[in-house]
């Protein structure tokens, strides 16, 4: 079955009734969801115990897709990463088997460079075999060579929404991960239920959906939507 997520586990008032009153809200929302992504890797290290914490709050067959650090995206700029990923990657190895897909998300200024990214990919598939998905903002990722060096790496493209390189039918099969963060206001605005179908009918059955429009609170609202049309 696809997991449908939301990116943390923020639980609005308008949907409250949906969840157990009683826990922590990560507890909360994994008796309801089967994953979540987590953002807040982005900005800083975690505690082992934090991460420790997280995956025995959560049951069994609970996955966490956990987004690389910025120093590796965006100030390292994918250059000279072994360091801060060998780093990352400790901490997140608390997950254990809950640890889900590694998220990828470039800086829209960071263009496609073959040997920039032969190298960056090498070294991520030399010290971690899991998922990796990649979300980029460039329009130069929209070439058969971005999309031939990523297969030959193992790397799934994200499909996002709004659709900034690559959209739907650039893809052949299901996408393994889509991340959708709202439109005509990124972050803010919630979808339609004929948008939530239409993007439901994409997901195979190893496929994440992520609702990333988290700060209206519409992301749960419209991931439980998904969730019942499953």
């Amino acid at each position: 079955m696809p997991v449908i997520a939301t990116a943390a586990w923020s639980i609005p008032r308008s949907v409250a009734a949906d969840f157990p009153e009683e826990g922590s809200g990560l507890a909360r929302y994994a008796s309801v969801f089967d994953g979540v992504e987590v953002n807040s890797t982005f900005y800083r290290r975690h505690k082992t115990s934090t991460l420790e914490r997280w995956a025995g709050t959560t049951p069994e067959g609970f996955r966490f897709a956990v987004k690389l650090p910025k120093e590796i995206t965006h100030q390292h700029a994918m250059n000279d990463i072994r360091q801060p990923f060998e780093i990352f990657l400790q901490d997140v190895s608390a997950l254990g088997e809950k640890r889900g897909p590694l998220l990828c998300q470039l800086p829209p200024s960071l263009r496609f460079d073959p040997e920039r990214f032969a190298a960056a990919f090498e070294t991520m598939r030399a010290l971690d075999r899991g998922p990796i998905m990649i979300e980029v903002r460039h329009k130069s990722w929209a070439s058969e060579r971005a999309i031939e060096l990523l297969q030959r790496y193992s790397i799934d493209r994200v499909l996002a929404d709004p659709v900034l390189v690559w959209p739907a039918s650039d893809f052949q099969g299901p996408p393994r991960y889509i991340r959708l963060h709202g439109k005509p206001k990124v972050y803010y605005s919630s979808y339609s239920d004929a948008e939530i179908g239409a993007f439901s009918k994409l997901l195979g059955p190893d496929s994440w959906c992520v609702f990333d429009n988290t700060a209206s609170g519409a992301a749960i609202e419209n991931a439980l939507t998904m969730l019942r049309r499953r």
